[in-house]
């Protein structure tokens, strides 16, 4: 959600500055791009040098660099697609609202054509006077957004209001203001991946070739889009690249199934891609199988099936199902739609010229429950990802 975001950090000269070095920590991390300017004050909290080296980028806190040059505020301005002032002491909340531009932070302000957080910090009695109040309500009335106050041991030993928002609510903040408006912004999905192991032995599973590049390309597409996304993940080397998305590892398909049933109850959409094992070993040995000359018997049982669970769960939800077929793959998959409840499914075929599992790429087609079918061109899973999450969206919106 935050990914190759410009966020312009200003700092100011509370105690509380201290935090800002976490702060950029997890922007970062979050796939931001941060910029740091400082008050003259507030280098006397936290170093320059340390944020420069968090935020891979020069830090300001003076109009002239060291060489005399001009720092321009109005360009890091125009930069920015958010600024954020953490902390914003009493003094600087006081100069937003009346305009005066004294130093680095106040330019950045006033220059500022994106939207502006200001998370307040002072002590308890500062916070509580009228004039404070009163600013807030002013710059609030400019257009900014104030991430208020936390309640807490301040730094002068009271207990109160006054306390910085620590960084990861501020980051929450932002995230909720950049997926405000996205496709899917307040819904939680659910997406399943790759393959399951069905133990034989410690040492031993029956298991498939999926990848799970696809359901993670899902996962990570669905919450570029705004959603909540949990994704359970059977064993791959794939990774969600978004690092919003709430990650379940699980082995075998009856972990899976679990996990799935659990997280379906408060879900809006699911997308199930994972290849679920459909067989598993009826008994499991608690040792390794020795390697004898005689041929050796394998008694298999059936798996749950967690599309079909989910069929009979789904109440307002929208359930998207995947077949993955070697012949007769449309007149298969709309049996499954019909079966298993199903609004959507994701038709794919497995060949030579089309090889599923271990490639970058795949040829799909989809089919509502309605009978239409879209058929796609051949493309990167990063690619069908977005085309299946396009398709969802289209489903949903007539529904």
């Amino acid at each position: 959600m935050l990914n190759n975001k410009k966020i312009l950090l200003g700092i100011t000269g509370g105690i509380a500055a201290y935090k800002c070095a976490h702060l950029v920590r997890l922007l970062v991390k979050k796939g931001a791009e941060v910029k740091v300017v400082m008050t003259p004050s507030a280098v006397q909290f936290v170093t320059p040098e340390t944020l420069a080296v968090l935020s891979k980028n020069e830090v300001v806190s003076e109009f002239f660099d060291t060489n005399l040059n001009w720092n321009n505020h109005v360009h890091l301005a125009e930069w920015a697609d958010l600024f954020v002032v953490a902390p914003a002491t009493a003094n600087t909340l006081a100069k937003f609202a009346t305009g005066v531009c004294d130093n680095i932070v106040n330019a950045c302000y006033l220059s500022a054509r994106s939207k502006v957080f200001i998370a307040p910090a002072m002590d308890l009695d500062m916070y509580q006077h009228p004039s404070t109040k009163q600013n807030l309500k002013i710059l609030e009335g400019f257009g900014n957004i104030i991430i208020p106050a936390e309640s807490g041991e301040l730094a002068s030993g009271l207990i109160g209001e006054g306390r910085m928002a620590e960084p990861e609510n501020i980051v929450n903040f932002i995230e909720k203001y950049f997926s405000a408006g996205l496709p899917f912004s307040g819904k939680k999905i659910l997406v399943n991946a790759g393959p399951t192991y069905e133990a034989i032995d410690p040492v031993r599973f029956i298991g498939n070739r999926s990848s799970g590049k696809t359901g993670v390309a899902l996962a990570d597409e669905f919450c570029d889009q705004g959603a909540e996304v949990t994704l359970v993940l059977g064993p791959s080397v794939f990774k969600p690249k978004n690092t919003n998305v709430k990650l379940i590892s699980v082995e075998s398909a009856e972990e899976m199934f679990n996990a799935c049933v659990e997280v379906f109850k408060k879900s809006d959409i699911a997308v199930l891609s994972a290849a679920v094992a459909d067989y598993k070993p009826k008994e499991v040995s608690t040792s390794k199988i020795k390697k004898s000359d005689g041929p050796v018997n394998l008694e298999l049982t059936k798996t749950n099936d967690i599309l079909a669970e989910l069929g009979k769960l789904k109440a307002k939800q929208i359930l998207v199902g995947f077949a993955l077929e070697t012949e007769n793959a449309i007149e298969y998959a709309k049996e499954k739609v019909k079966n298993k409840n199903l609004d959507l499914i994701v038709v794919n075929t497995t060949s030579e010229k089309n090889p599923a599992f271990g490639s970058d790429f795949n040829t799909i087609s989809i089919i509502d429950k309605h009978n239409k079918l879209v058929n796609f061109e051949f493309k990167s899973k990063t690619e069908i990802a977005k085309d299946i999450v396009s398709a969802i969206k289209a489903y949903a919106d007539k529904k």
